[in-house]
């Protein structure tokens, strides 16, 4: 008679031999085998690390992408205990800026509150949505802050006139340092409806109201934020690799960035080796995150110039086109597994990059090494990510573009690929656009209960736990067939409405 453990032994496949018949899997092409629970969900634990030295209460990373990371979203994920990567499609000292915004708050949003002069004459456009203005002397916020104005009086004026003639006197301020419920005390104990926020410095950071307040509790409940020594937000930054990113990272580490990432679609390179020597000679006090790499081999090589953690994908972003036009890339849960495979060795967190379209897929991303994923259009869409929404055939969406559409090319993300100096361009990418997702601060949080769910059913009740029942051979795989695949969705329902939470 067979031993239990010859049963289990042929009950599915151990991650070395499964990924080492010369295949390459996606996310959707595997599928964990479940294990025993002895344990509640709420138990599982999924703080990590997005780099050598930068801790995580969750494991999500915002895409350096135009259409994703600005200091909305980073002020939001950083709050969350997530990360976001500034992109670096806009001039050095523009990024720098946003760098700054998302870091000088510890609030989980940046309300975009539009600063005028006291002789300034805005119109109801000028607000541009806000409810609210800020008058400065200067119409900065570096300058004295002189009052309030409310976007409902400057309505009721048939002609515009001097914003002085009808902003209100300046409620007290409250400190820029504080955070989300030391924030919602101070209005309640001063019985505001609004307060501006003011740092230490005297900078008019932005405005808190009671709707703020009201619509952020009736979000779950924020966890532990990502915090840098100084106690404000972890915010990463992306650069690219020709020379004029090197006075581009001088001035994104003088804002403070906890991390930079070297933004190329191909990490594997002269230039980005050469980048990486150089940041980590310059400035060796800040995590360094190279990549995209897909093999063991740029792994390598990268690993070996230094650099704290790596980005894995390579053409399985929904909007990239590189492996249709350029004929390179990999299969994620293959390339996320051999990479991190390599990498646990030497210490560095792997960043699964790309290809994330539901909670299962960070699921797999996870369990099969990864420290992190990194997530573009499961973010786009959001109320934090950049751009306006507007109605096509009756949907609210935003525009979500690759940076390797000619679009974003056109304001210099060629580099990215190789491109800048090349007289064709060709395209990598695409531009779409995404529907209404809500907020952040909202929908991760049930993502993230669906992931301890999902790890739970696999046995493990950490991220480090899962990467030891891989590496152990404990974790069973099996690969999907097409017919599977559409088994285990939904299926032969006339018509459904799917809402995850």
């Amino acid at each position: 008679m067979a031993s239990n453990s010859t049963y289990l032994a042929a009950d599915g496949f151990a991650a070395p031999r499964l990924f080492s018949q010369g295949v390459s899997y996606t996310y959707d092409d595997v599928i964990f085998l479940p294990a025993y629970i002895g344990f509640p969900a709420d138990a599982v634990d999924l703080s990590t690390r997005l780099s050598r030295r930068i801790p995580l209460s969750i494991p999500c990373v915002a895409s350096p992408m135009d259409t994703v990371s600005e200091s909305a979203m980073a002020a939001a994920m950083a709050s969350l205990g997530a990360a976001a990567v500034v992109h670096c499609n806009t001039d050095p000292h523009a990024q720098a800026a946003i760098v700054r915004a998302a870091k000088s708050r510890r609030l989980p949003f940046v309300s975009s509150v539009p600063f005028f002069s006291p002789y300034s004459a805005p119109t109801l456009n000028d607000f541009a949505g806000s409810e609210y203005a800020l008058v400065t002397e200067r119409g900065d916020s570096l300058s004295r802050l002189v009052g309030v104005a409310v976007a409902a009086d400057a309505v009721s004026r048939e002609v515009p006139v001097s914003i002085s003639e009808y902003m209100r006197p300046t409620p007290r301020s409250a400190s820029a340092a504080f955070d989300f419920e030391e924030a919602a005390t101070f209005l309640a104990d001063e019985g505001l409806d609004y307060a501006p926020l003011v740092s230490d410095d005297g900078e008019v950071v932005d405005l808190i109201t009671a709707k703020d307040v009201e619509r952020i509790r009736s979000y779950p409940k924020l966890g532990k934020p990502s915090l840098g020594a100084n106690g404000k937000f972890v915010v990463a930054a992306s650069i690219g690799t020709r020379e004029d990113d090197k006075g581009r990272l001088e001035q994104l580490v003088k804002a403070g960035a906890n991390a930079i990432v070297i933004d190329s679609s191909q990490g594997n390179s002269i230039y980005q080796l050469d980048m990486i020597k150089f940041a980590k000679k310059m400035y060796p006090e800040v995590d360094l995150i190279g990549g995209n790499v897909v093999t063991i081999a740029q792994a390598q090589n990268l690993i070996q110039a230094g650099v704290d953690g790596l980005r894995v994908g390579m053409g399985s972003g929904s909007i990239c086109t590189t492996q249709e036009v350029c004929a390179v890339g990999r299969g994620q849960a293959t390339a996320v597994y051999k990479v991190s495979s390599y990498a646990k060795d030497h210490n560095v967190p792997v960043i699964a990059d790309g290809g994330i379209s539901n909670s299962g897929h960070i699921v797999k991303a996870l369990s099969l090494g990864a420290s992190t994923v990194m997530m573009g259009s499961f973010l786009a869409g959001s109320h934090e990510a950049p751009g306006t929404y507007e109605y096509k055939d009756g949907l609210r969406v935003k525009k979500y573009r690759g940076m390797g559409s000619l679009e974003a090319m056109t304001k210099g993300s060629d580099a990215r690929y190789l491109g800048d100096t090349l007289k064709l361009k060709v395209a990598q990418g695409v531009v779409g656009a995404v529907a209404d997702k809500g907020s952040v601060l909202r929908f991760i949080p049930y993502t993230m209960q669906a992931v301890k769910q999902g790890l739970q059913d696999l046995g493990a009740d950490s991220l480090q736990s899962a990467h030891d029942l891989l590496r152990s051979e404990t974790l069973r795989l099996e690969v999907r067939t097409g017919a599977a695949q559409a088994e285990g969705g939904i299926h032969g329902l006339e018509s459904y409405v799917k809402k995850a939470f």
